[in-house]
């Protein structure tokens, strides 16, 4: 059996045993600027869930890179725009990947989406929303800095990760980033769960400061409450892991860096203000944010 049968297949059983399927839990991961180690915590962060028992799939919505098809190794055959355009289904698309998580390329299609008429958005959201059957986690990987591509996913997706750097460089473009997303008037702050990660630290001190002096200006002058989720170190096997194209998280399960993104990983599975946020889904995310980039027209 091959990997889109056995994918297609698994929808139609999780259909059938339960046709009220929950939505699965969005994660967007951004960040002010590139460079900060993003795709290392998108890719790290899935695997950690799927250990925990989570079906988990990312998708690269960073169209002008490549880094997670460069990170796991893996080539997809497809991406976005086939969904979109080339009648394609949502387990053609998706290529799996180590400890059987799902990748999906966002190629070009993530540009395209403002573009699309009513019949391809009703049906790009019936395929995308068969992604609930599939997953529990849905991890967006998306680009850098202010870019309307990456505000409109920061601005739809209920839960975000900031991944910043002591560099000041990235705490300044990561509350640029924040001020960018508090102009638009489709964001509400209550509604959204945005936590700080602080990346390539020298010790838990320098990731809580990082955080106490974001929260302290973005609660001050944006009034939006930031949460810290945790840190992760400095450390040579982060760079030497995408060099082999062997997340930490397989290649040195027990080492330093896997158990910080474990217990990163831990700590936003377990949150439980979560169980009290509405769900939509991957295919409303989607929805919302087709909506919102079209009302720029």
């Amino acid at each position: 059996m091959d990997q889109a049968q056995a994918l297609r297949e698994q929808v139609i059983k999780r259909e059938n045993v339960n046709s009220n399927v929950p939505s699965a839990r969005v994660i967007a991961v951004t960040s002010g600027k590139g460079g900060v180690g993003k795709t290392s915590v998108s890719v790290n962060l899935a695997l950690q869930f799927k250990k925990m028992g989570k079906r988990v799939v990312i998708l690269d919505a960073d169209f002008g890179l490549s880094n997670v098809e460069v990170m796991l190794g893996i080539r997809p055959k497809y991406n976005l725009a086939d969904l979109i355009y080339h009648d394609k289904g949502i387990d053609e698309i998706i290529t799996m990947g180590p400890m059987d998580i799902g990748f999906i390329s966002g190629g070009s299609g993530v540009q395209e989406l403002v573009s699309l008429d009513k019949e391809r958005i009703k049906l790009l959201i019936s395929k995308l929303s068969k992604l609930d059957a599939l997953f529990d986690v849905v991890i967006i990987d998306t680009g850098a800095g202010i870019a309307d591509s990456v505000l409109e996913f920061v601005l739809t997706s209920p839960e975000i990760i900031m991944v910043v750097t002591p560099e000041p460089t990235s705490i300044t473009d990561a509350y640029a980033l924040l001020k960018a997303v508090n102009r638009k008037k489709e964001f509400i702050a209550n509604q959204k769960t945005i936590r700080i990660l602080s990346n390539r630290v020298e010790d838990e001190a320098e990731g809580e400061e990082i955080y106490e002096k974001l929260n302290t200006v973005s609660s001050k002058f944006l009034n939006i409450n930031l949460e810290y989720v945790g840190y992760v170190e400095y450390d040579k096997r982060l760079s030497k892991a995408v060099i082999e194209q062997k997340p930490v998280s397989i290649s040195e399960p027990k080492g330093q860096p896997a158990l910080s993104f474990s217990n990163i990983a831990g700590r936003i599975i377990n949150d439980e203000k979560y169980e009290k946020q509405e769900t939509q889904g991957i295919a409303g995310v989607f929805l919302n944010y087709i909506k919102t980039r079209r009302r720029k027209r």
